[in-house]
């Protein structure tokens, strides 16, 4: 069958490899899982439970939860009869959701919870337009989901006339990007735009025995939402996690062979991984640490010769094995976006047997715009892959990185001018992003071109690319570089606090409290030196100069981050403004 539209992935997958297990979830601590033949039965009683309700084409409706088949049924539901998702993060403020409500006029929300169920209702108030709210959770007095699938389990109504009317360059959904300043902007993706793109990633992975998933980035950022779309195409059956803290258990359960991740949690991996081995003593910390160095000399594009691929081999037997135990024991392929892999993890991850893939695009893409592939011809650590098929990619005179393809929204909802500054007359796509091309098809990306700044002596800084560096030290949690026309630049660093204690520990340092150690001169002396060996991989002008410890981690519920994890500078520079002015002080 011919492939269109995103909801044709049902029938596709029926029809080419039907599984027991298309969508998994823990209810009340055990796995229920739904088949193919469940997920296409409770959608097309959902699709038929809206048309009761009076849901038209083009109608817009809200989703307010956390990974769960639940929203896979609403959204695949909504797409069968024309009708429009519009996602949202559980972890925004009720005057966030009202701004969304507002632009996009929506008709019905879905709320998980009690908790999130209440934020929305209040958002809701005074807004005559929404209709209702529903609950996953079986909540008192509250509407459920389940009340639709009823409805519309007796219903006769025929639905191929819906679905016919459902064109590839309909709108499928609009999502609000979270953004770093003003009002987030609504992308309109079609279902030619997402499934454009989840096919090309499947002509990327071509690896085999991919069976399994385990999914917990969330579902309402298109990076996860495409790759389920991916997994549905591939028969490739999804676990959702229980929730981040679980993700350690979930992997030992689930034994998936691939996952999706942001940068972020494949350096906690990494952390813990290196504090246990901190832990050990005698010989096996030796063993453990003479493993960690082969790793980081590793080269997967480069022949080292026969007694490095010996000791490896012993390296991968002897100690990586356990790290591969750590993710399940099944991984075939980790796929990596949203923010900069840091290219010495990469490598590590690699020489440990555990191939991970770092891709890059927007959600204006759908999102994907490049994709390291397996093969060694088309896959270099430090870059994000050769373009997607069917995407291209040029380099603009000022370095920005602009992209043309199937992939490419249709525009930002209600606001024609903001997406004539985004996309030009011959159709491509202005990243923001500064990048270059590595051997003439790899594309890296540099920094954010709004987020690079000039020093008083006029040189630019890419504060992306240094704050990598610095967090390659297992000392460092996070780090933010500062300096616009100041003499120089400096840095707001958040040690790993963990890593921190091990090291006082190991020093015989008595530890108080976090606030109190980062004052202790010889912690102080310890992070300058650590700062010291990131510079010495950096030009002059781009040298840190000096540094000021934080507390306290940045997170998306101070608003200090992104929902994708990604620093808001301007909230963070706010924040710290006292700390930022002691560095150039002096």
């Amino acid at each position: 069958m011919e492939l269109t539209r995103l909801f044709d992935l049902l029938s596709y997958q029926k029809e080419n490899h039907p599984i027991k297990d298309t969508f998994s979830y823990k209810y009340d601590g055990r796995w229920k899982n739904y088949s193919t033949d469940d997920v296409i039965n409770i959608v097309n009683a959902v699709s038929r439970g809206f048309l009761k309700l009076g849901l038209k084409k083009d109608d817009k409706v809200g989703i307010v939860s956390s990974n769960r088949p639940e929203w896979n049924f609403i959204d695949l539901a909504l797409q069968q009869i024309g009708a429009v998702s519009v996602p949202m993060y559980p972890t925004i403020t009720p005057k966030d959701y009202k701004f969304i409500f507002e632009d996009s006029g929506l008709k019905y929300v879905f709320a998980e919870d009690q908790e999130l169920y209440d934020k929305v209702k209040k958002a809701s108030e005074g807004l005559s337009f929404v209709e209702n709210i529903y609950s996953f959770e079986n909540l008192n007095n509250i509407p459920h989901w389940s009340e639709l699938r009823e409805s519309g389990e007796n219903d006769t109504t025929d639905l191929e006339e819906y679905k016919k009317a459902v064109t590839p360059e309909d709108l499928v959904t609009l999502i609000y990007t979270s953004g770093t300043t003003g009002n987030p902007k609504g992308v309109m993706l079609t279902h030619n735009n997402v499934l454009s793109n989840a096919k090309a990633v499947s002509e990327n992975l071509d690896v085999a025995g991919i069976r399994k998933s385990l999914s917990f980035l969330p579902l309402c950022h298109i990076f996860e939402r495409t790759s389920v779309y991916f997994y549905l195409y591939r028969g490739v059956g999804v676990y959702y996690a229980e929730n981040l803290e679980k993700i350690g258990d979930n992997l030992k359960e689930v034994q998936p062979d691939m996952f999706t991740t942001v940068p972020r949690l494949l350096e906690k991996i990494y952390d813990k991984i290196v504090a246990k081995g901190m832990e050990l003593t005698g010989i096996k910390k030796s063993l453990f640490f003479w493993a960690l160095n082969l790793g980081h000399k590793y080269d997967r594009n480069k022949a080292q010769g026969g007694w490095y691929d010996f000791q490896l081999k012993l390296a991968n037997k002897l100690i990586f094995s356990k790290w591969r135990e750590a993710v399940g024991g099944n991984i075939k392929i980790i796929a990596s976006g949203g923010a900069a892999l840091q290219p010495r993890l990469a490598t590590i991850f690699w020489s440990a047997q555990i191939p991970v893939l770092e891709a890059y695009g927007l959600t204006e893409t759908s999102p994907g715009i490049s994709f390291n592939r397996y093969n060694k011809e088309d896959m270099l650590i430090g870059t994000v892959g050769p373009a997607l098929p069917g995407v291209e990619i040029k380099i603009a005179e000022d370095g920005e990185v602009l992209a043309k393809g199937p992939n490419i929204m249709k525009g930002y909802y209600n606001q024609p001018e903001k997406t004539a500054e985004v996309i030009d007359k011959d159709g491509w796509f202005h990243t923001g992003d500064i990048g270059e091309m590595v051997n003439g098809k790899f594309l890296k990306i540099t920094d954010r071109k709004k987020e690079m700044f000039k020093t008083s002596g006029g040189k630019y800084i890419a504060p992306q690319y240094i704050e990598n560096k610095l967090k390659e030290s297992t000392m460092i949690e996070m780090a933010m570089v500062v300096g616009d026309g100041q003499k120089f630049p400096g840095a707001l660093i958040v040690p790993n606090f963990e890593a921190l204690k091990e090291w006082c520990q190991h020093k015989g340092l008595a530890y108080t409290s976090d606030s109190e150690m980062i004052k202790d001169e010889k912690i102080i002396e310890k992070f300058d030196r650590e700062i010291g060996k990131a510079n010495d991989q950096f030009a002059q002008y781009e040298k840190i100069k000096k540094t000021i410890l934080l507390p306290e981690a940045w997170t998306v519920e101070n608003g200090e981050l992104t929902a994708k994890l990604s620093l808001k500078r301007k909230i963070i520079e706010a924040n710290y403004k006292d700390e930022i002015a002691s560095i150039y002080n002096n």
